[in-house]
C-alpha cells in the first residue's frame, strides 16, 4: 500500500518516474494532467473533465483482491473507492492526449508506454488522491515505484511552463540506489549523495 508522497519537484526527479532511457512519457503525462486536466481552487483540486467518461484514455482501474489474481498494484486501502488510470497510449481515447505526451511513443519500445497516473475519487465523484506509477510487466504495476503526488506539487507543476518543468527535471542521470520519498507528514528526505530511488 502506498505511503510515500512526492511533495516537491526535486523529489519527483529523485523518484525516477518517467525518466529512464529510452524516452518515457510519464513526466509529460504528469505535466498535462496538472496543467490541463485539473484546476486548483480554494485549496481543492477540481477536475475539468470526468474520468468516468473515458476522455484521453481514462478507464476504470481494478485493484483485484484475491489469491488467484493478486492486486495489479496494492494501493487501494478499500475496494469501496473508484479508481481510474490514464497513460496507456494504446487505449481508446489516448489519441486525444497532446502531441508532446505521445511524441516518443513506439510500439517497438515497451518502456515508452509504461508510465501511468491513477486517480481516486470520493463518494461524490470528486478527486481524492493522485498517484504515479509504472508497469513492472505487461499486467502489473510496480508497487515500489508507485507514489502519491501532493496537491502542492501538482500546483507547482501547473504554474510552470513545460520547458521550465522539464529543465528542472533534467540531469536525471543521478545515481538512484536508495532514495525513498517521505510521507507527506514527515520532514523532507536528506540530501541524496550517492544513492537513489522511484500520490494529495
Amino acid at each position: 500500500m502506498v505511503k510515500d508522497t512526492l511533495n516537491e519537484l526535486s523529489w519527483l526527479k529523485q523518484s525516477g518516474f518517467g525518466q529512464l532511457w529510452p524516452p518515457r512519457h510519464g513526466l509529460n503525462l504528469l505535466y498535462w494532467f496538472a496543467h490541463d486536466y485539473i484546476d486548483i481552487s480554494d485549496g481543492k483540486i477540481v477536475l475539468r473533465f470526468s474520468p468516468q467518461e473515458g476522455d484521453f484514455g481514462f478507464h476504470k482501474y481494478h485493484n483485484r483482491i484475491d489469491e488467484e489474481d493478486p492486486p495489479i498494484v496494492p494501493i487501494v486501502p478499500s475496494p469501496d473507492f473508484p479508481y481510474y488510470e490514464v497513460g496507456n497510449l494504446n487505449f481508446t481515447g489516448a489519441d486525444e492526449l497532446p502531441d508532446y505526451v505521445r511524441a516518443n511513443y513506439s510500439k517497438n519500445i515497451p518502456d515508452s508506454n509504461k508510465d501511468r497516473i491513477i486517480v481516486r475519487l470520493d463518494a461524490n465523484g470528486r478527486l481524492n488522491r493522485v498517484y504515479v506509477t509504472e508497469h513492472s510487466d505487461p499486467k502489473r504495476f510496480d508497487s515500489r515505484k508507485t507514489f502519491r503526488v501532493s496537491q502542492g506539487l501538482l500546483k507547482s507543476i501547473k504554474n510552470m511552463r513545460l520547458d521550465q518543468y522539464l529543465s528542472q527535471l533534467s540531469n536525471i542521470a543521478d545515481v538512484r540506489a536508495g532514495f525513498t520519498p517521505q510521507s507527506h507528514y514527515n520532514t523532507p528526505p536528506p540530501p541524496n549523495n550517492d544513492s537513489w530511488c522511484t500520490i494529495l
